[in-house]
């Protein structure tokens, strides 16, 4: 998997964790740098984890499907991507505020958000690609993505939040037929 498609997976996988720093700028009312790296730091960490743990899981599994794996790819890709964009557009009703900064918010978050990275690195065993260079790169893009979104967020307010979780989705989507129609021809 070339360099360029990894960047598009990590750019598809952090828009849940950019749109969640969208919110948590929102909710933050004197914002400080330090708020924006913690957050950033939770996110980026269990993005860049999650894969790892799903590529590991993947292993054991990829010499039964090996003749499927790029299937399964699409398929979990598809999902995910298709996944992000229904929440996206589902309508939820917002309850009491919740502190962004709180320790366990943030590990609750971080761990719903990089969900999709575990399915991902799942998909990667499948491929048979390293993993090195995925966790990464994903580590990166969600921590810059989540850095940056917290400051968005705390200027511009919920205008962009479903929208970036559309694209993310897809991201997803479309690399998951890229991967699917390189293996079928």
């Amino acid at each position: 998997m070339d360099i360029i498609t990894i960047i598009f997976i990590a750019f598809g996988l952090a828009m849940d964790a950019f749109a969640v720093s969208i919110t948590n700028g929102i909710t933050i009312k004197y914002l400080r740098i330090n708020n924006a790296l913690k957050i950033a730091i939770f996110f980026g960490s269990f993005q860049a984890f999650m894969p790892l743990v799903g590529w590991l899981a993947g292993l054991s599994l990829r010499d039964f499907i090996s003749g499927i794996d790029h299937w399964i790819a699409f398929g979990l890709l598809s999902l995910i991507g298709c996944k992000m964009i229904y929440e996206s557009i589902k309508i939820e009703s917002r309850g009491e505020k919740v502190d962004p900064l709180n320790v366990y918010v943030l590990l609750m978050l971080s761990l719903a958000t990089s969900i999709d990275a575990l399915a991902v690195g799942v998909s990667l065993a499948f491929l048979k690609i390293s993993i090195v260079t995925p966790i990464i790169v994903i580590g990166i893009v969600t921590f810059l993505l989540s850095f940056l979104g917290v400051f968005v967020g705390n200027k511009s307010g919920h205008f962009f939040e479903n929208k970036i979780e559309i694209i993310g989705g897809l991201i997803l989507i479309g690399i998951g037929i890229k991967i699917l129609v390189e293996h079928l021809v």
